[in-house]
C-alpha cells in the first residue's frame, strides 16, 4: 500500500470513529433518559435499533433544512409548550444536536425581572425572534401567560384576557413580516406525568428538574388542564395553528415532532462547492514554544 493510500485509509478509519462517537453521544442521552425506568427501559413500543435509524435519518434532513433556511434567509420560530416533564426539552435536544448553534438557537427565558415586569408583556419575547437565516426554538414562550401565570395567579384577570385577545393579532403580524411560526403542545397523561415525576424524585442526577413550581403544577393538574383547553381554543388560528404531539412515548414523540417540523417548510438540498483543504504554510523560522507541564489537565483516564 502506498503512503497516499495508507493516509486515506487512516482518515477513513478516523471518520468512522467520529460517526460512532456521534452515535454514542445520542445513546448516552437515551440511556440517561431510561436510567431510572423499570428494567432500564423507557416503555416505548419502538426498538432502539429502529429509533436510532430513524433519528439519524431525520437529523440528516434537519441539516438540509438548516442549509435551506440559511440560503433563503428564512425566519423560523418554533414554540414548544406542554406540561412539566412532557418531553419538550428532549425533543429540542434531538433537533439541535447536529445543527449549527449560530443558526438554530434555543430560547428558554427565566422569570421576568423587576424591569421586565413593567414592559409590554411580549417585549422580551419579540427581541428573541429570528432574523433571516435563523431558526429559534422557544422552550416555553409568551404562552406562559395562558398557563403558569394564569393558574398560579402571576397575572391579573385583565392581563390574562388581554393576552388571549391580542396574541392572535400579534402572531398574524409576525407571519406577515415573514416569520414562519410553528406551535407545538406536548401532551401527556396524568399517569405518565406522575411516573416521570416519581423517577425524577428518585434520581439524584435529575432532581434539579423538579422545582417547587413543578410540584405545584402536579397538584393543580385540573386547573392546568382547563387553562390549556382555553388557550388552545382561543389561540388556534388558521395562520398559526396548534399542533398536538402525543408524548406518552418519548421516542415516538421526538420522531413524530421532527417529521412534522420538516413537513412544515418545503426545502431542497443545497449544493455545496467541493471543499479542498489548503496546504499548510510551513515557515522555516517558526519555532513552537513549549507548554509548561503544569498547564496540562491531568490525564486521569
Amino acid at each position: 500500500m502506498t503512503s497516499k493510500h495508507h493516509e486515506m485509509a487512516e482518515w477513513y478509519r478516523r471518520a468512522q470513529e467520529e460517526i460512532l462517537d456521534s452515535m454514542d453521544e445520542e445513546l448516552e442521552m437515551e440511556l440517561d433518559d431510561d436510567r431510572m425506568s423499570p428494567d432500564g427501559e423507557s416503555g416505548s413500543g419502538m426498538s432502539r435499533q429502529v429509533y436510532f435509524k430513524e433519528l439519524f435519518r431525520l437529523q440528516g434532513e434537519l441539516v438540509k433544512l438548516q442549509d435551506w433556511v440559511v440560503e433563503n434567509k428564512l425566519k423560523v420560530a418554533v414554540l414548544f409548550e406542554g406540561r412539566d416533564s412532557a418531553g419538550k426539552g428532549g425533543a429540542i435536544k434531538r433537533i439541535t444536536q447536529r445543527l449549527n448553534p449560530r443558526v438554530c438557537k434555543v430560547v428558554a427565558l427565566p422569570a421576568p425581572n423587576e424591569r421586565e415586569k413593567t414592559q409590554w408583556y411580549f417585549q422580551r419575547y419579540i427581541s428573541q425572534l429570528p432574523a433571516g437565516g435563523e431558526i429559534v426554538l422557544f422552550d416555553r414562550s409568551w404562552y406562559n401567560r395562558a398557563g403558569v401565570e394564569r393558574v398560579m395567579g402571576f397575572c391579573t384577570d385583565y392581563e390574562y384576557e388581554e393576552f388571549l385577545r391580542t396574541v392572535p393579532d400579534l402572531e398574524r403580524m409576525m407571519i406577515s413580516s415573514g416569520v414562519i411560526l410553528i406551535k407545538y403542545w406536548f401532551s401527556i397523561s396524568d399517569e405518565e406525568q406522575y411516573n416521570r415525576f416519581m423517577m425524577r424524585i428518585h434520581d439524584p442526577l435529575k432532581q434539579w428538574k423538579l422545582s417547587p413550581m413543578d410540584l405545584e403544577a402536579r397538584r393543580l393538574w385540573e386547573a392546568y388542564t382547563k387553562a390549556k383547553e382555553t388557550m388552545l381554543e382561543r389561540t388556534h388560528i388558521p395562520e398559526a395553528p396548534w399542533w398536538v404531539v402525543a408524548a406518552n412515548d418519548k421516542k415516538k414523540a421526538r420522531l413524530n415532532c421532527i417529521t412534522h417540523l420538516l413537513d412544515q417548510i418545503p426545502y431542497k438540498e443545497i449544493d455545496h462547492p467541493v471543499i479542498t483543504l489548503p496546504k499548510r504554510v510551513h515557515n522555516p523560522d517558526y519555532l513552537r514554544g513549549p507548554v509548561p507541564p503544569q498547564m496540562y489537565v491531568p490525564e486521569v483516564y
